[in-house]
């Protein structure tokens, strides 16, 4: 079984930062690519930034330049550095995780934590 939990989510001002986590855990054998989505009511869930396992990075168009995508592979875990923040930013986040358990792929999500950016 593998859990993935984040942390770092928050109330902030507009023009605030914030940094995410996501750690995994459990039996596997490695973790390919890892990303944060997000997502606000009544919407699909949307790739905000996506890291490798050799650390290619991707983003989407509205947080490029204002986000920033890392990963310690040693620690089977990714952050998310968000700056310049917008209220348009809020939302719930969540990290996904495609992990390798022997010849099996499977995608993994975390339950979520709550971005609330004030203007």
């Amino acid at each position: 079984q593998v859990q993935l939990v984040e942390s770092g989510g928050g109330l902030v001002q507009a023009g605030g930062s914030l940094k995410l986590s996501c750690a995994a855990s459990g039996s596997f054998s490695t973790i390919n690519a890892m990303g944060w989505y997000r997502q606000t009511p009544g919407k699909q869930r949307e790739l905000v930034a996506r890291i490798t396992s050799s650390g290619r990075t991707n983003y989407a168009g509205s947080v490029k330049g204002r986000v920033t995508i890392s990963r310690d592979n040693a620690k089977n875990t990714i952050y998310l550095q968000m700056n310049s923040l917008k209220p348009e930013d809020t939302a719930g986040y969540y990290c996904n995780a495609q992990v390798v358990t022997g010849s099996l792929v499977g995608d993994y999500w975390g339950q979520g934590t709550q971005v609330t950016v004030s203007s």
